[in-house]
């Protein structure tokens, strides 16, 4: 019998400053299985630190995924993985082995304590704009009825650049 088709579509945001930082983010994209079916991934970004500087440049990467979880399952699942994969608690914007963000969850417009969807920062982060770009120009935030084009052409990029097709 075959198994029924995941039924959410997600982007979630891939970052990694530390250790071996490409290494990181396939580590990143293995340990979502099977939980999140991984549908495109962008190319790889290099930016600079957003919120605290003093820290290494990081690689940046967005995956538009499929999933049955439901949105707070979702987020501790994502957390789960980054510390499986060596996530250490720091300060905030700090230095990090691995970061999963959930930007979007199909058009779902969410907030609890724990958890904001749309993610609240993405309208003003090239690094995340930018591989969402690449995967997915055309979808609209539900919240401001911008596409992803439309938001990457309103942020500054000179600090983001594609290392990786």
């Amino acid at each position: 019998m075959k198994k029924p088709e995941m039924k959410h579509v997600i982007y979630i945001g891939l970052g990694t400053n530390l250790g071996d930082r490409k290494k990181n983010l396939a580590s990143a994209r293995r340990a979502l299985s099977p939980k999140v079916l991984i549908i495109k991934v962008s190319p790889i970004y290099e930016t600079k630190p957003w919120g605290y500087a003093d820290q290494p440049d990081f690689l940046n990467q967005v995956v538009k995924a499929k999933t049955d979880l439901e949105p707070t399952d979702l987020l501790a699942f994502l957390k789960q993985c980054e510390v499986r994969l060596g996530r250490t608690p720091t300060f905030k914007n700090g230095p990090r082995q691995v970061d999963l963000d959930l930007l979007f969850y199909d058009d779902l417009i969410f907030e609890s304590a724990a958890l904001t969807i749309p993610h609240p920062g993405i309208v003003k982060r090239g690094f995340v704009l930018a591989p969402m770009a690449d995967i997915a120009p055309d979808f609209i935030h539900p919240e401001n009825g911008k596409s992803i084009k439309q938001l990457l052409a309103e942020v500054e990029l000179s600090e983001v650049n594609k290392i990786s097709p």
